[in-house]
């Protein structure tokens, strides 16, 4: 449309350039270089104003290339250079996100990897020193430590292959109330080692199958028990309810016996690097976590074209605590229906 306008108006300036000097009987070698010069002018003061937008996207381009994403394009035209502009607008807001996004996890990351390598230093360095003696207590205190730092890593590679995309599925059909079990004595264990004394207590039907790629289950309800016991108080009972909610799909609720989560924070824990504030666990801290395990297992209940979710005490049937909510299809990725929610992954 704009091209086609400057085109009409170097015609039209031209030609009235023409007409009048006919009119005036002037020599068309003294016409035709006015005409064609105003013609030119008139080009190029209408193109300076048209391709304002590109100009800019230049300029933009150039500092977005040295890290600065704040530059916008200013264009009120409908146009393809319109369009044009408000994708490249977009492009540059996503970018900035990107950027923060990047720079958040690098500090979170630092953060998380000094707290544990501080810890571990000073420990080796009384028992280097003398300070304390390298008995049983003190070394117990330094692998808990080094498991800190080894979820940590693993965490950070799961969050790699989520990024990249690279994360498939090894599936077979199993019982849950198999995995389950399994999984509950792991975290019983844990548990018992930190020092933590929970009763557990798991409801699933034995004849309740599904397909799923167990390591990534036992990763996505060690996650789940985990933060259970540690937020639930001594002689607290953590359950782990299992049913089939329709003919294609499974649901496993993990029930602790804390504080709750605060209903306008259910759908932020599972953000990276988000703790929320349902209280302070049972160790004394007020996490415990890495702000990861959640975001991870969240990922992986996605893989299996399923859905995890924080839900309301009462969908489980009790008066408090967390409720964490794993659905997932009863056939494997893809098999579930639209109510699996999430993305499907082929089995690798």
């Amino acid at each position: 449309m704009k091209l086609g306008v400057l085109v009409a108006a170097s015609v039209t300036v031209s030609s009235i350039i023409v007409w009048t000097g006919r009119n005036l009987d002037a020599r068309w070698y003294m016409t035709f270089p006015f005409a064609i010069a105003l013609a030119l002018l008139v080009t190029q003061v209408l193109a300076r104003g048209m391709t304002s937008p590109l100009r800019e996207m230049t300029a933009a381009a150039r500092a977005m290339s040295g890290g600065d994403y704040s530059i916008r394009v200013r264009t009120t035209s409908r146009d393809e250079v319109g369009q044009l502009g408000h994708a490249f607008n977009a492009m540059a807001a996503d970018l900035a996100s990107l950027a923060e996004a990047q720079r958040a996890i690098v500090a979170n990351v630092s953060h998380e990897l000094r707290t544990p390598i501080a810890a571990l230093m000073a420990q080796l360095e009384n028992m280097v020193d003398g300070v304390t003696e390298p008995d049983h207590e003190a070394l117990e205190s330094a692998l808990a430590q080094t498991e800190r730092l080894t979820r940590l890593v693993t965490y950070l590679l799961d969050l790699s292959r989520l990024e990249a995309g690279a994360a498939g599925l090894h599936l077979q059909d199993v019982p849950v109330r198999d995995v389950v079990e399994e999984v509950v004595d792991a975290a019983a264990h844990a548990a018992r080692a930190n020092g933590r004394e929970v009763e557990w207590r798991i409801d699933v039907p034995s004849d309740l199958m599904f397909r799923v790629d167990t390591e990534r289950l036992h990763q996505i309800l060690l996650n789940l028990l985990s933060n259970a016991s540690r937020h639930s108080p001594t002689g607290g009972t953590v359950r782990v309810v299992g049913s089939a909610p329709d003919p294609t799909h499974v649901r496993l609720d993990v029930v602790d016996a804390g504080s709750g989560i605060p209903a306008q924070e259910r759908s932020r824990i599972f953000e990276r690097f988000e703790r929320g504030t349902a209280g302070p666990a049972l160790d004394g801290t007020t996490s415990g976590g890495t702000g990861l395990g959640l975001a991870i297992a969240r990922w992986a209940a996605d893989l299996h074209g399923g859905r995890l979710e924080a839900v309301e005490p009462a969908a489980a049937g009790v008066r408090t605590g967390a409720v964490f909510r794993l659905t997932l299809p009863a056939g494997g990725p893809g098999t579930g229906g639209p109510s699996s929610g999430g993305t499907t992954a082929s089995a690798g």
